[in-house]
C-alpha cells in the first residue's frame, strides 16, 4: 500500500472515530422516544401521521383540509424537567408558502377523540416569523415570549421582557429552509430555553404558579390552514435532574 494513502487512510479513520465517539458524548443519557419504523408508543390521526425513510410525516391536503390544530401525542410518559433535542423540516404545499408546526411538551391533553393539546409549545413555521418562539397552545397567553427575547413572567402572571439572547434576523439566518434543522428544548423547573440550529431563541422563567405547568405530554403538531408537510426525526429526551 502506498505509504501517503495510507497515511491518509489512517488520518481519514482516526476523524472519524473522534467524530463519533464526539457524538455518543454528546447524547449520553438521551433516551430515543421514536424508533424510526413505525409509530409505536405515539396516536394521532391515521390519516394525518405516518413514518417513512425514518421520520414521522404529518401531512395534509387540500381535497381534505383539517378544522383544527392536531397532535401526534407520545404516550410513553408525561416529563417534567428534561432536554428534548429533535429534527424537523417543514414543506409549504401550497401558493402561499405557509406552514406551521411545533412540539408540545408540560402539555395535556383536552380532547382524546381528536387529539387535541393545550400548553407549551416550541413553535417553528416554513415563513420567517415565529420559529423558536414560545407559544401557549389553547391557553390564555398566547406568544409567551418572541423570538430573540428573555423573558421572565412573574408571580402576578405579567410578562416582563428582561434582556434578549439574540437577534430575530440572526436566528433565522440559521435556519435552512424547507430542509433539517436542529431544535432542542430545555425545562428546567421555571426555566425554559429553546434553541435551534444551536443558538438560543428565547429564555423563559415562568413563575406565575397558577398557569405554569410542571409536567405534561410532548405531542407533535399539525397546524390547520393551507396543505403542508413537517417531518421529525431524531426525537430523543434525557431526564434532568
Amino acid at each position: 500500500m502506498n505509504r501517503t494513502f495510507a497515511f491518509s487512510l489512517s488520518l481519514l479513520l482516526a476523524a472519524f472515530t473522534f467524530s463519533a465517539s464526539a457524538e455518543e458524548k454528546a447524547d449520553k443519557g438521551f433516551k430515543k422516544i421514536f424508533n424510526g419504523k413505525n409509530l409505536k408508543g405515539w396516536t394521532g390521526h391515521p390519516d394525518l401521521w405516518s413514518v417513512k425513510d425514518g421520520a414521522i410525516i404529518g401531512q395534509t391536503s387540500d381535497a381534505n383540509p383539517i378544522k383544527h390544530n392536531t397532535f401526534l401525542i407520545w404516550t410513553n410518559g408525561a416529563p417534567a424537567d428534561f432536554e428534548l433535542r429533535f429534527s424537523y423540516k417543514i414543506l409549504p404545499n401550497n401558493d402561499k408558502g405557509s406552514a406551521n408546526s411545533g412540539v408540545q411538551y408540560r402539555s395535556k391533553i383536552l380532547d382524546t377523540n381528536t387529539w387535541i393539546v393545550g400548553g407549551y409549545q416550541a413553535d417553528f413555521e416554513a415563513g420567517t416569523t415565529y420559529s423558536g418562539i414560545l407559544y401557549e397552545e389553547k391557553m390564555t397567553r398566547g406568544i409567551m415570549a418572541a423570538r430573540g427575547e428573555k423573558v421572565v413572567w412573574g408571580k402576578d402572571c405579567k410578562k416582563q421582557v428582561t434582556g434578549e439572547v439574540g437577534k430575530s434576523d440572526d436566528i433565522q439566518n440559521a435556519i435552512k429552509k424547507e430542509d433539517w434543522n436542529e431544535y432542542v428544548v430545555i425545562a428546567k423547573g421555571t426555566h425554559l430555553q429553546h434553541f435551534i440550529n444551536g443558538l438560543p431563541t428565547v429564555d423563559v422563567t415562568d413563575e406565575c404558579e397558577e398557569k405554569a405547568p410542571k409536567s405534561g405530554v410532548l405531542a407533535l403538531q399539525i397546524h390547520q390552514g393551507p396543505a403542508m408537510t413537517v417531518m421529525f426525526k431524531d426525537v430523543r429526551i434525557k431526564t434532568l435532574k
